[in-house]
C-alpha cells in the first residue's frame, strides 16, 4: 500500500510540474491535458485519476505555493500579546520577499497573472481563486477593526483592507512582469511601510 501510494504522489507531481512548465510557456487556456500528460510521459487516464479536469489541476497548483486559509488564519489572528498590525506588515513583506527566495512561487504567480485567462474551462479555478482572495480581504478588515482608532480619520477597516490588497497585488504584478522594477528583498518593507504610514496614524 506504502508503493501505491508514494506512487500516486509521485505522478501527481509529475503532472503539476509539467503544467507548470506548458502553463509558463504557453499560458493556461492554450495548454491541453493531453500535452500536460505527455511531458509528464503520462497518459491522459492518469490526469483524470489525480484531477477532475484543467481547473482542478490548475487550483491544485495555485495551492502550493500560498498559504492553506487555516494557516493564513492562524497567522493573522495568533498575535494577541503583539501588534496586530506588525503581523500583518511582516505577513506581506515576507510574501513580497518569497517572490525571490522561492523560484516556483515566482513561476506560479507569474502564471496566474500573466498567462492565465479564465476561460469557461477554469471558471471553477475562478471561483475558487476569488474565494481564497474574498477571505484575505476579510480577515485583514477584520485584523483593522481590531485597532480602528489607529486608522487614520476618514479612512474604514474596509477600506484599509482592500487598500493593502491592491498593494500586494500591484506589487506582485509588476514584479513578476518586469524584475527590474524594484529589489523584493532590499525594497519590500520600504513598500510595505509607505503603505501602513498612509492607513495608521501612529505607524513607527
Amino acid at each position: 500500500m506504502r508503493r501505491t501510494k508514494e506512487d500516486a504522489e509521485k505522478t501527481r507531481h509529475a503532472l503539476l510540474a509539467a503544467a507548470e512548465q506548458l502553463f509558463l510557456e504557453r499560458g493556461v487556456a492554450h495548454t491541453s491535458l493531453e500535452q500536460i500528460a505527455r511531458a509528464a510521459q503520462l497518459t491522459r487516464g492518469a490526469v483524470y485519476w489525480h484531477f477532475q479536469n484543467k481547473a482542478d489541476l490548475f487550483h491544485a497548483l495555485l495551492e502550493q505555493v500560498r498559504l492553506p486559509p487555516e494557516q493564513l488564519t492562524e497567522r493573522l489572528c495568533a498575535c494577541l500579546d503583539l501588534d496586530p498590525l506588525t503581523t500583518l506588515r511582516d505577513l506581506c513583506v515576507e510574501a513580497i520577499e518569497n517572490l525571490v527566495r522561492d523560484e516556483q512561487k515566482r513561476r506560479i504567480f507569474t502564471i496566474l497573472l500573466h498567462r492565465c485567462e479564465f476561460t469557461d474551462e477554469l471558471r471553477e479555478a475562478e471561483t475558487r481563486h476569488h474565494a481564497f482572495i474574498a477571505q484575505f480581504i476579510d480577515l485583514t478588515e477584520q485584523l483593522f477593526e481590531r485597532v480602528r482608532v489607529r486608522l487614520r480619520p476618514g479612512l474604514s477597516p474596509r477600506l484599509a483592507s482592500r487598500a493593502l490588497h491592491a498593494q500586494i497585488i500591484g506589487l506582485f504584478t509588476d514584479w513578476t512582469r518586469d524584475p527590474d522594477l524594484f529589489d523584493p528583498l532590499q525594497d519590500a518593507a520600504a513598500l510595505i511601510d509607505a503603505l501602513f504610514h498612509g492607513l495608521v496614524h501612529d505607524w513607527q
